[in-house]
């Protein structure tokens, strides 16, 4: 059998479940959605049935599916050179590098190239606790930094706890109103008790014992948490006044995802080190990286860096970025996503926010928010994964691919989506919603 003459979805289906072992899954339930191919916003399967995807996939397809031009720059790489060791010169990677650093904040100005977030993250703390000769790593116990020995390790949720093999990590509280740890009821209070609350954990740990604190600029699988007014600029505060590295994580939110290049951007705040990936190419072909302040890349000109990767710089890779980020800029990209997601997107969710009860908490930035769903609106008592799962099913049914993690739907279209798209999504959304509130009632 060959690809071309593939005809069913039970035909890749069942060589699936033959042969591939899936990730955070019970291997012997699974039912594996089949998919065929895509454009845009769309993707459809073997048998005709098409879908807008409302997920991104993992939030990742930032520019669509097979946007023409990162295909054929891919295609244009393998024909002069697929692969090549890292310590060598390419044009594509130095060409990659100089675009991303364009886009970053003024003085991160070096490049680290990776295979994905995770990885990012890995050397990013490998970077801080070199440069400070410290050891520990704060992170939010909300937050997911990637499934790799020191990023799982940083890593707040429950994928952490089976996985705890690295050393020196603390966590904390990062701020969330909806269900505040702090008794807040405005996000003035729930920012400087969460500033506060932080400031604590670092004099109790000592802060000449605390390398970086790693934290995602705008938490993504853990909510869509878009953060107080003022509380990254404490954060920043904190680790100056304290000589600990800032690493901001915008592997999910980076790129176009916020309606900025990067979302530490939004709020003026210029970290030491930015972690990358998903967004850079779309994940066309698997890169990640580090984005390197000037005074720590100095720091290792006469020191050795101990890290690499066979594959760092990747020239499909680097060719992807590099035809993604010329074709952002040229579509004018992040400024739809902005336009887009903080308009008719943002008004939309907050109109259906608004008309039904199970909604307990809409929030977002760009084409990155979240519905938060609860069947008690009073007691904001989380709705139970069987219902999350009839939700999304709801959506299926109505050719849509929806984000569900917990009991929050996550709503991350490509920053390409068109008006006309995002309102076709809203009504599909609106509809799901209807039929799983009259089914509560």
């Amino acid at each position: 059998m060959t690809l071309k003459q593939v005809q069913s979805n039970e035909e890749v289906r069942q060589l699936d479940r033959q042969y591939v072992f899936h990730s955070w899954s019970s291997q012997g339930a699974l039912n594996p959605m089949v998919i065929a191919g895509g454009e845009g916003c769309r993707l459809w399967d073997y048998e005709g049935r098409s879908y807008l995807d409302f997920s991104s996939q993992l939030v990742n397809t930032n520019i669509g599916h097979q946007h023409p031009k990162v295909v054929a720059a891919i295609r244009e790489q393998a024909g002069l050179l697929t692969t090549i060791a890292p310590a060598t010169a390419n044009l594509a990677r130095g060409e990659a590098a100089k675009r991303i650093v364009s886009h970053a904040p003024q003085g991160l100005n070096k490049v680290f190239f990776t295979n994905a977030g995770a990885d990012a993250n890995e050397n990013a703390i490998r970077m801080a606790r070199l440069f400070t000769g410290k050891e520990k790593v704060l992170s939010g116990y909300r937050s997911y930094h990637g499934n790799t020995g020191a990023a799982i390790g940083a890593t707040g949720d429950w994928r952490r706890l089976p996985n705890e093999y690295s050393r020196g990590h603390v966590h904390f509280f990062t701020p969330y109103l909806y269900r505040s740890e702090f008794h807040a009821t405005t996000e003035q209070q729930e920012c400087a008790a969460a500033l506060h609350h932080l400031r604590r954990i670092i004099e109790c740990e000592g802060p000449n014992t605390i390398a970086a604190i790693l934290l995602e600029t705008i938490p993504g699988t853990a909510g869509i948490l878009v953060p107080p007014a003022g509380y990254l600029q404490g954060v920043e505060a904190l680790a100056r006044e304290f000589n600990i590295i800032l690493i901001m994580d915008e592997v999910m939110a980076g790129f176009g995802r916020t309606g900025s290049w990067f979302t530490c951007q939004h709020y003026g705040v210029t970290p030491d080190l930015i972690t990358f990936a998903k967004g850079v190419n779309s994940g066309y072909v698997p890169a990640g990286g580090v984005i390197i302040s000037e005074r720590i890349a100095h720091f290792f000109d006469d020191r050795l860096f101990p890290g690499g990767l066979t594959y760092s710089g990747h020239p499909l890779a680097m060719a992807a970025i590099v035809a993604t980020i010329d074709a952002m800029e040229e579509e004018k990209v992040v400024e739809n996503a902005a336009t887009i997601g903080d308009g008719i997107l943002a008004e939309g969710l907050k109109s259906i926010g608004e008309k039904y009860a199970i909604v307990g908490d809409v929030r977002g930035k760009g084409v990155f928010h979240a519905l938060e769903l609860v069947s008690d609106p009073a007691a904001r008592t989380p709705l139970p994964a069987a219902r999350m799962a009839e939700l999304k099913k709801a959506l299926l049914d109505r050719g849509m691919i929806g984000f569900i993690a917990e009991n929050r739907l996550h709503v991350v279209p490509p920053c390409i989506i068109t008006a006309d798209e995002a309102r076709q999504g809203l009504a599909i959304i609106d509809e799901a919603l209807a039929e799983l509130s009259n089914t509560l009632a």
